[in-house]
């Protein structure tokens, strides 16, 4: 008996020691709550994986903002933790407090979606990057950045209006502002190109990955999201894995899959642009 166990272990060991336990925190918004708070660990785990994850949260807030905060010790946020599939949430939190609450192995930043394709509005990027590592505990945490999405289409409100009502104008300006941008402030290791996985999916499905014009539906919007979040985070390519929600399709949940894995492989090739 005692033989059998030992020949269990030994034949695990080489599981356990891929397994991965990851602490990531998002300092976002709205569009940060789409991507990670809803299937994102569910994902991981399924391919053997942990998450420790963490949303620095205020609606629609800016890197101005965000920045502000930090340097003000402000308690504005609501700390969204997400620990072993159980959510957590504490509410009039500074972003110190948060960024001290765990050794992060990765912290993502954002910017607010109606700026997201405005180059100018990033021009407090790399003091708060550098205000965020100053106060981390990992001295090897990386930071990443979240591109995030193009509104629909049918999407009327008034924050659209710098993109003229155009999706695609929309997309082309993040993508150049990000390509733009970031090379200029250094130090993110690797882009979760959201957006790319969004847009491909639209092309798929349609244009129903919205449930209000601009933030993710709660099926396959925040799903593709997640999907592209959990390949970028773990390294390990999304396409087979084998959690996906009821409301999800089979056919849904392939695409979703495809179109996340897709993204990374053309956000590292250099690749943005699909029309």
């Amino acid at each position: 008996m005692k033989r059998l166990r030992l020949l269990f272990v030994v034949a695990l060991l080489p599981l356990l020691c891929q397994a991965k336990v990851i602490k990531v925190l998002a300092v976002g918004n709205s569009f940060s709550q789409d991507a990670v708070e809803q299937y994102l660990y569910e994902l991981a785990a399924a391919q053997g994986d942990s998450l420790v994850i963490g949303n620095a949260y205020i609606g629609g807030c800016s890197i101005d903002t965000h920045y502000h905060n930090l340097l003000n010790n402000k308690p504005a946020y609501i700390y969204r933790k997400v620990v072993g599939g159980a959510k957590a949430v504490r509410r009039k939190a500074t972003l110190q407090s948060i960024i001290r609450d765990e050794q992060w192995d990765i912290v993502t930043l954002q910017q607010a979606s109606q700026l997201s394709g405005i180059s100018s509005s990033y021009s407090n990027l790399a003091q708060l990057k550098r205000l965020i590592q100053s106060y981390t505990t990992n001295l090897h945490v990386q930071f990443m950045w979240h591109m995030t999405w193009a509104y629909a289409e049918d999407f009327t409100q008034e924050r659209f209006a710098p993109y003229d009502y155009d999706q695609r104008k929309m997309y082309s300006a993040i993508v150049s502002t990000m390509q733009n941008v970031l090379p200029a402030v250094g130090g993110f290791t690797r882009i979760i190109p959201s957006g790319i996985a969004v847009q491909l999916a639209r092309y798929r499905l349609g244009d129903v990955l919205n449930r209000d014009g601009f933030h993710l539906s709660y099926t396959i919007g925040r799903y593709t999201a997640a999907c592209t979040w959990c390949e970028v985070l773990t390294g390990r390519i999304i396409d087979g894995n084998r959690y996906w929600p009821a409301t999800i399709s089979d056919e849904e949940a392939v695409i979703c899959q495809e179109a996340a894995h897709e993204a990374v492989f053309m956000q590292q090739s250099g690749r943005y642009m699909i029309y």
